[in-house]
């Protein structure tokens, strides 16, 4: 018995050394096992060379006969083999395969493609990348192994025989889920956008899913879906981020600060959507590297990290229309286009009625500002375009050379007629912006960035009235220079310092000239500052732990004095499933923007910007801590977020009062204290979230009659929810919006003596408008029309139950009967839109 288990013992080691002999045998091109073949059986084949290329297998044992060496290949390789005579054999593919072989990579949990993924043929020079939709072709040159890598994804070998079949397979990659760029959550609202652990938002429009309201991503739209985030006026020119106003958000494309971040006077962003390849938007905590900004920051980066093929695109929606185009110049130049333009000018869709109706409330165009009936007709001519240009060239393998410049123009005509009279006026908003950017990577952990840019910013108009002969002519021009370099040294696999330097000079002038009476005014200011920045950042191996300390030393030079901004990020996995997040910052800014008289620049842009002065005018100052918590599970995600925030030196121009305080010059504070709660859960195809968002913001101006009141840009509550189906190419989105009406101040009473015509107030801010509720619907699909052409088409419904929101309301005396008047504001109508893009 124990003879008969020892020879058993034996002859499975035996067995298995064989097994494993076998296996361990090195793989061998076809083509060279082949050409052994024909010396040992002195017989020959014929094929083609594409069609054996990509095979690579074990030879065939050499004593075994030409009939069992032929069914073995074919076995393993699904080729023919047919015998032409008894020594010659012709070899081919009977599937046809003309083309080159290829694939698409696919996240494993959405399904969207992965762009930017490096694939390369082991032992070979040749490498390419993934495009937008994950899809990647390579030619039949090696039977080596395939290799797939990308920075968030795990590492995978491709068998080149797998890509040899009819149709481009597609691969299933896994995400990294402790990688460098450790992310809360991969879906954030909507697919493309996520939240990482340094607190920042990121959206990636190439990724991007749907939102309701939007038919393509546009940033300044999406970026309003994120709790804590709103427009009181439904304007893109007037975001509101924990309670600050627009001007208190840094706008940076490119590095280049943006000063006009909207068309349409704020309906439209100024942002070529075709454009963007990534969006990091921070409520708190931002990298000490950013400064002039004491509420948001939203960094936009249309680069990308390889030199991608050359791809296009044309769209076209009731506004405007643009194109796209990035030329593949060389094996390490990229050259990028975008245009677009309305065609307001020449088209008048019902889109563009129902925008037109909704900026030129309330302005002079309407005329609510006269008391008389004047017999006259009003032709409005208005269009707006932006245009960018990049350039990106790869020099060698550590450096890269990066330009980029930025054109972005609105402007509006407009004739007003009587019978006798006839009177132009216009308003031009121009934003040009331009950088150059050099970058090396010297090795693995050291890596060193120099940056120049300038931003120049005008806004003009001239302003005819009918009645009289008076011409008011108006300039708010901002120009905006300065360089950075910034250095990255890694000193251990946990710990990261970064260091940098700064320099900025800002200018801006402010022109008035009326003819009649005769009055002129200019008024310019310039500014200085050097900015020293050194930030360290710790995440240990296990990614359970980030932290991102920094400084920001910043040194006015007009002022002589420095001013310290430290910065912290902190996130912690309590467990699997539960995170906490802290954030802070102290942060600064010396421009903001002013509102001298609500009729300025025809009253449409009534804001210009000015310079701190460290007077009248001081350097707005914020402090900011928020306290957070996520929690991640079964494809739920519920995030809480309760924060304080403080901002000092504003002025009470800056505010938009409209009642007792409009022509008041002060400087005051303002406080908020808030929580904002999302929760979203995925079901396969179907995903829906709800936010909810409480402030508490107050005023303190010490000088005023009643020093602490309600913030105009108040709103105590709102609610969002969101319900997304996406099925293949389809997708759908019906959403909701509401929150509590803006801060209004009320008329004690509705009638003026005429001796006495001015309104007289109660407390300020002591009323609020009635709440604020809209519904909106999107959808959208893809069409494939040929390999490398594709259509997307989409359509929205903005405010689809056609809900009527007063945004505004302020009052007026009128003359006539000694009466006092309120005039709102109202909402956008049920507005319906549509794009077509062509990607070719």
């Amino acid at each position: 018995m124990l003879n008969n288990r020892f020879f058993f013992l034996l002859l499975f080691s035996l067995f298995s050394f064989l097994g494993n002999a076998q296996k361990d045998r090195k793989e061998i091109p076809l083509k060279n096992i082949l050409n052994i073949i024909s010396k040992q059986h002195e017989v020959r084949f014929s094929y083609i060379e594409d069609e054996i290329v990509v095979y690579a297998l074990v030879a065939p044992e050499k004593k075994w006969s030409l009939e069992q060496k032929i069914e073995y290949l074919k076995r393993e390789t699904k080729l023919q083999f047919k015998p032409v005579s008894e020594k010659y054999f012709t070899i081919y593919n009977d599937q046809k395969l003309d083309k080159p072989l290829c694939g698409f990579l696919l996240d494993s949990e959405s399904g969207k493609g992965i762009e930017n993924a490096t694939i390369r043929i082991e032992k070979m020079s040749f490498i390419t990348f993934s495009d937008a939709e994950g899809h990647f072709i390579i030619p039949k040159i090696s039977s080596d192994l395939i290799q797939i890598e990308h920075q968030g994804y795990e590492s995978f070998n491709i068998n080149p025989e797998d890509l040899n079949v009819p149709n481009c397979p597609k691969f299933r990659l896994k995400s990294i889920t402790q990688s460098l760029d450790e992310v809360v959550t991969q879906r954030y609202l909507t697919t493309g956008i996520s939240k990482k652990t340094d607190g920042t938002i990121e959206v990636k429009p190439k990724k991007f899913g749907i939102l309701p309201g939007l038919i393509e991503p546009d940033v300044l739209q999406t970026m309003q879906q994120v709790p804590g985030i709103i427009s009181i006026d439904e304007t893109i020119s007037n975001i509101n981020v924990r309670g600050g106003t627009h001007d208190q958000n840094l706008f940076l494309w490119n590095g280049i600060r943006m000063f006009q971040t909207g068309h349409f006077f704020g309906l439209i962003s100024a942002f070529n959507p075709s454009l963007a390849q990534t969006i990091s938007i921070t409520k708190n905590g931002s990298s000490a590297f950013y400064g002039e900004s004491v509420s948001s920051l939203v960094d936009i980066s249309s680069r990308t990290k390889t030199v991608e093929a050359t791809n296009n695109s044309f769209s076209t929606n009731l506004i405007s229309a643009e194109f796209y185009t990035k030329l593949k110049v060389s094996e390490k130049a990229n050259l990028t286009l975008s245009a677009r333009r309305s065609l307001t000018d020449f088209f008048k869709s019902p889109t563009y009625r129902n925008y037109s109706d909704r900026i030129f409330q309330n302005t002079v165009i309407t005329d609510l500002n006269t008391n008389e009936i004047v017999d006259y007709q009003s032709d409005v001519d208005f269009y707006f375009y932006d245009i960018t240009a990049q350039f990106q060239q790869k020099i060698g393998t550590k450096n890269e050379l990066n330009i980029d410049v930025i054109a972005i123009e609105n402007t509006l005509q407009f004739n007003q007629s009587s019978v006798s009279l006839n009177k132009n006026s216009t308003l031009e908003q121009e934003n040009f912006g331009g950088t150059i950017q050099w970058k090396t990577q010297w090795n693995a952990k050291h890596y060193t960035e120099f940056k120049g840019y300038f931003s120049s910013y005008d806004l003009n108009s001239s302003f005819k009235t009918l009645e009289s002969n008076q011409v008011l002519d108006q300039k708010n021009q901002v120009l905006d220079t300065g360089f950075q370099v910034r250095n990255s040294n890694v000193i251990s696999n946990r710990i990261t310092l970064n260091t940098g330097y700064q320099f900025n000079e800002i200018g801006i002038t402010n022109f008035d000239e009326i003819n009649l009476p005769f009055f002129s005014r200019t008024i310019t200011n310039v500014l200085l500052t050097h900015v020293a920045v050194a930030e360290g950042v710790l995440e240990t191996e296990n990614k359970k732990t980030f932290l991102k300390t920094g400084v920001r030393a910043n040194y006015f030079d007009k002022f002589n004095f420095f001013l310290l901004e430290p910065r912290v990020q902190f996130n912690q996995a309590l467990t699997s499933t539960l995170r906490l997040e802290i954030l802070g910052e102290q942060k600064s800014q010396t421009l903001s923007q002013i509102i001298d008289l609500q009729q300025d620049f025809l009253g449409i842009e009534k804001r210009r910007w000015t310079l701190a002065n460290n007077s009248t005018i001081p350097i707005q100052k914020s402090n900011q801590v928020s306290l957070g918590l996520s929690f991640k599970k079964n494809n739920w995600l519920l995030t809480l977020d309760n924060f304080y925030k403080k901002v000092t030196g504003i002025t009470s121009s800056s505010q938009g009062f409209q009642n007792q305080f409009e022509l008041e010059k002060t400087v005051g504070s303002y406080q908020v204290f808030g929580s904002e709660f999302l929760i979203q859960k995925s079901f396969n195809r179907f995903y829906t979230w709800l936010s909810y968002s409480y402030n508490d913001n107050q005023y303190n101006f010490d000088a005023l009659l009643n020093t602490s009141f309600p913030n105009n840009y108040d709103i105590t509550h709102a609610i969002s929810w969101a319900g997304i189906y996406e099925w293949q190419k389809l997708k759908l989105a019906l959403g909701t919006k509401w929150h509590t009406g803006r801060p209004i101040t009320t008329p004690t009473t509705f009638s003026v003596t005429a001796a006495n015509p001015d309104i007289v107030y109660n407390s300020p801010n002591n009323s609020k408008l009635k709440d604020y509720f809209q519904m909106n619907f999107s959808a959208s699909k893809d069409w494939k029309l040929t390999e490398k052409i594709t259509l997307q088409t989409s359509v929205s419904i903005l405010n689809l139950l056609n809900t009527q929101n007063s945004l505004n309301r302020f009052y007026r005396v009128n003359t006539a009967d000694n009466t006092v008047e309120s005039v709102d504001t109202y909402s956008l109508e049920m507005t319906p839109n549509f794009n077509i893009r062509l990607n070719f």
